[in-house]
């Protein structure tokens, strides 16, 4: 007996925790599973073709929104070129309204409904030993029988480490967690159904958690839905990486900011540049909209503890916004916006509420005026505080703000951009409409000549400071990198020529002359500098490790 475990990631890069858990868990017959893990890119035809090729009796699908789409191109299709092989599927995208699933595509065997370790051991038994039979084990549903009962909730502990042979995740993200649940209830998200966290030994997440240091892996990304609920569980960690810390892994931890206490701030912040990056969800600042999702946050607590963290500059910071959640008219999103923007993130997320199956959005959709697509990913379209003209107008806002700030590519140039607009919403709004206007939402400009579409931009939004934006974006340029020519708006070497051959310059290291000084201590603060030029050297080996800006130097005045 083959059973084959696919996964279809959103990238290359992703791997899929779930397939190699329940493939552990299966200890007994692990050698009689195999894995498929393809993405999202891939053609249809071509993943049918490789599925045909491995030749599985069994087959199960790991179901998200991100995949859902192709899985079922695959499940249109299979049974046409594999008719004898029993086809599973698993996972969030199909665990609620499963019987709706099983009528669509009646050659289903079954499927897994939700969290599936036991459950897929027991199918395993079943397929290679004929263990139970499929009426038996609880937590499937079956075409005519329905659920055949509800499973309970897994010890994580139980769970094995996947991670073993970690060679085979090499260039790929590595996925971890140490707790599963929520303790909050946000009517948006699937963690929400779910009652109560279980966590996992501290004893054996300090012993995983080595693995990976003592690996060298370049990134660990945590799943845990809120890594710090439990104070003595976050902080025991965050201790740990501290204290072990090898200089190159970097950790991804999903946070309540407003929850955060004074000793985890403190320890937060003793951390390497780049050791620790937070994923905090904002969601909205309308007090109204904020009680409607009943999430809890303490906005006021929520900016302290961000300032406190981004004071440091060690901690690479994204925070989240929904747009189309109940409640949040386009106005009341514009004050959202800016005040997040005010936080001085490292990246700004702008998302756009998903209706998800199971949550009680879903159940509520109706009641709030909200349309959304009917596939994949289920997002809004509009509701009763947003039109969908509203809509479009923030999705080329998140554009704008992904191109140039979230790129981390333009940082001085729209610190002084900005206070030439009423808000911080009004300068990517008004970008938004000359990227209209100029035809570069249907032929979007190359990386590079982005900056001389913001010095063009800038010439006409901030009038008679063309000069001021030429220095800034070519500092931004090179600060991010040693470019193989000079852009034409940058200011011509030549005169001082002289002064720059007379210095030392590796191949990793560029030097330039601007007019305003760069601090030595602080390379984001600029200031202007009348009638002075000054030598900067940019040194491209000893980069940022948090925004992977250059090393700046203040060499001399010219």
């Amino acid at each position: 007996m083959k059973l084959l475990l696919a996964a279809v990631n959103a990238k290359y890069i992703h791997s899929n925790l779930a397939v190699y858990s329940l493939r552990a868990c299966a200890t007994e017959y692990e050698k009689q599973i195999g894995i498929a893990e393809y993405t999202i890119n891939h053609r249809a035809e071509a993943i049918l073709a490789d599925l045909y090729k491995r030749g599985p009796q069994v087959i199960a699908f790991s179901c998200y929104i991100w995949n859902w789409k192709i899985v079922q191109e695959l499940l249109r299709e299979l049974p046409k070129v594999m008719p004898d092989t029993a086809i599973w599927l698993g996972g969030p995208e199909v665990s609620y309204y499963s019987t709706v699933i099983l009528k669509q595509y009646p050659q289903l065997t079954g499927i897994m409904v939700g969290e599936g370790e036991e459950t897929f051991s027991e199918l395993a038994e079943h397929y290679c030993t004929g263990g139970k039979q499929l009426t038996e084990i609880a937590g499937l549903c079956l075409p005519g029988t329905g659920l055949t009962g509800v499973r309970a909730p897994v010890d994580i502990d139980r769970i094995p480490f996947i991670y073993e042979n970690v060679s085979q995740f090499a260039n790929r993200i590595i996925y971890y967690e140490t707790s599963r649940g929520c303790p909050y209830r946000c009517s948006y998200c699937m963690s929400s159904i779910e009652k109560g966290v279980r966590l996992r030994s501290l004893a054996k997440v300090k012993q995983e958690l080595a693995f990976f240091l003592e690996q060298k892996v370049p990134q660990v990304k945590l799943i845990d839905r809120t890594f710090n609920c439990n104070h003595e569980h976050a902080l025991e960690i965050w201790k740990f990486l501290l204290e072990n810390d090898n200089g190159i892994t970097n950790f991804h931890f999903e946070v309540s900011a407003d929850i955060l206490t004074e000793e985890e701030l403190d320890v937060l912040r003793e951390m390497r540049p780049g050791l620790v990056q937070l994923e905090i969800g904002v969601q909205s600042v309308n007090p109204h909209t904020i009680r409607e999702i009943r999430r809890v946050m303490d906005l006021d607590r929520l900016e302290y503890a961000v300032g406190r963290v981004r004071e440091r500059g060690n901690i690479h910071i994204h925070l989240d916004l929904i747009a189309g959640l109940p409640y949040e008219t386009y106005e009341s999103f514009v004050r959202s916006f800016n005040c997040v923007y005010a936080m001085e993130p490292t990246q700004l997320q702008l998302g756009f509420l998903k209706v998800l199956k199971g949550s009680e959005m879903y159940e509520k959709a109706a009641d709030y005026g909200i349309a959304y697509s009917d596939g994949p990913p289920y997002e809004v379209l509009y509701s009763r505080w947003l039109s969908y003209e509203e809509l479009l107008e923030l999705k080329k806002v998140e554009e704008m703000l992904e191109l140039y700030y979230n790129s981390g590519q333009f940082r001085q140039t729209l610190k002084v951009l900005v206070k030439a607009f009423q808000s911080p919403y009004h300068l990517y709004q008004s970008l938004a409409r000359y990227y209209e206007r100029q035809g570069y939402f249907l032929n979007s400009p190359a990386r590079v000549y982005r900056y001389q579409v913001l010095l063009d931009f800038a010439g006409v939004a901030d009038e008679g400071r063309t000069d001021l934006y030429r220095e800034l974006l070519t500092f931004d340029l090179y600060l991010r990198e040693k470019c193989k020519s000079r852009p034409a708006f940058a200011r011509d070497l030549s005169p001082y020529q002289k002064e720059l051959k007379s210095r030392t310059v590796d191949k990793r290291e560029h030097l330039d002359v601007f007019s305003y000084k760069v601090w030595e201590e602080n390379p984001e603060n600029l200031k202007l500098r009348q009638n002075s030029n000054l030598i900067v050297r940019f040194n491209y080996d000893r980069r940022n490790a948090v925004n992977h800006d250059a090393q700046v130097t203040v060499e001399a005045e010219v």
